[in-house]
């Protein structure tokens, strides 16, 4: 099983658009990660977003390369201030699940799984940029794989 944490593509001011939607700038950021995933052979079970605009957004770009069985949902406990703790223990590790959200979240899921410290600094997300997080077989512990991260 692998998680692959996806912070969503540049977005919007609120004082440009109220629900701070995928700029176009943002929607070709994360459309060249969902392609570099695909053409990797990255494949996922389900995609799961906060329900907010940018992240619902993103979470379709990514459904349409990587074409997730399930589909994409929107799930509650992944907006930016919530706590990470629930988040982790809920991971299951029956299925490969992309998760899109935001900042200050994806980090501090990322630091919590690796590092046991949602408080440690362990990777630097980017808009439009996915980690994949995984069970490493011989520690049982979750490691970083790989990132993606939007080329300039």
């Amino acid at each position: 099983m692998a998680i692959y944490l996806a912070q969503h593509g540049k977005s919007a001011p609120k004082s440009v658009d109220p629900e701070r939607g995928l700029t176009d700038e943002g929607i070709a950021e994360v459309e060249r990660v969902a392609r570099r995933l695909a053409d990797a052979g990255i494949g996922v079970d389900v995609i799961w977003h906060s329900g907010k605009a940018r992240a619902a957004q993103t979470a379709e770009i990514f459904a349409r390369a990587l074409e997730p069985e399930r589909g994409v949902k929107a799930r509650a406990g992944i907006d930016p201030m919530d706590d990470v703790e629930p988040f982790v223990e809920s991971l299951s590790s029956e299925r490969d699940e992309m998760f899109v959200g935001h900042l200050p979240f994806m980090q501090r899921a990322v630091a919590s799984l690796v590092a046991g410290d949602a408080d440690v600094a362990v990777l630097a997300f980017q808009n439009a940029g996915v980690a994949c997080v995984d069970r490493d077989e011989q520690t049982r512990g979750w490691i970083i794989r790989w990132t993606a991260f939007p080329s300039p």
